[in-house]
């Protein structure tokens, strides 16, 4: 089953020095029939303005990974981690028995975009903890590269949760395939282009799916195509 969302669907908003879209109930959206899939929580397109951002605040039991697609994002946490991220880059903080941070934009003059994601972890209250990773762009050509997993690698963040996450690029006309263990979930959140995924088409940035019951998907591009694939029990 492939149940599609446009972009249209989201809650936008626009806070002057915050802009974007919740996908999932998130802040001051709320709508009981859309508050996860699978562990899945969160997944939010933001636009900070330069100089801007989020103050410091807590989460606990809680997978958050930040990914940017343009621009640069400060991370500064209560565990002691400073860290500047730019595109290639991935954070995840694991907030576990409670962590607190802040992000904003360093930049004086350029908006940085990223995807803020939420998890349900495997285990609740373990100790807090932060990683980051950084993948090569141009291994995003043609394929789905895997850069957030159980497992770490130098290019792979590792998450407490059984999924994985992966990006890639797809040009006009060529084709993906993504093929997983029956009984899993798969998210797929469209960052640019145009796309099926088996003849359900996300036409804008921002469109997503939510898919059950699948363990084959073909995803071909309609335009150059830039899209996040999720893995999730």
């Amino acid at each position: 089953m492939i149940r599609v969302y446009p972009a249209e669907s989201a809650h936008h908003f626009d806070h002057g020095w915050l802009k974007g879209m919740h996908s999932f109930s998130f802040g001051d959206y709320y709508d009981p029939a859309n508050t996860a899939f699978g562990p899945m929580r969160v997944c939010n397109d933001d636009i900070i303005a330069p100089g801007r951002g989020f103050g410091a605040h807590p989460h606990s039991d809680m997978e958050i990974v930040s990914i940017v697609l343009s621009g640069t994002l400060r991370h500064e946490d209560n565990l002691g981690n400073v860290v500047e991220t730019t595109f290639g880059g991935i954070q995840r903080m694991s907030a576990g028995t409670g962590a607190i941070h802040t992000e904003h934009n360093p930049s004086e003059s350029e908006p940085v975009r990223l995807l803020q994601l939420w998890f349900m972890p495997r285990t609740r209250g373990t100790a807090p903890s932060y990683g980051t990773g950084r993948f090569d762009p141009a291994k995003l050509e043609g394929k789905l590269l895997p850069v957030v997993a159980p497992v770490s690698t130098e290019e792979i963040v590792e998450i407490a949760q059984d999924m994985t996450i992966y990006l890639g690029r797809v040009k006009a006309g060529e084709q993906l395939n993504h093929r997983q263990k029956s009984g899993r979930r798969i998210y797929v959140y469209l960052i640019e282009g145009q796309l099926e995924l088996d003849g359900n088409v996300l036409r804008h940035s921002g469109d997503s799916a939510r898919i059950e019951e699948v363990s084959g998907l073909s995803l071909v591009a309609s335009e150059d195509a830039f899209v996040m694939l999720i893995d999730l029990p």
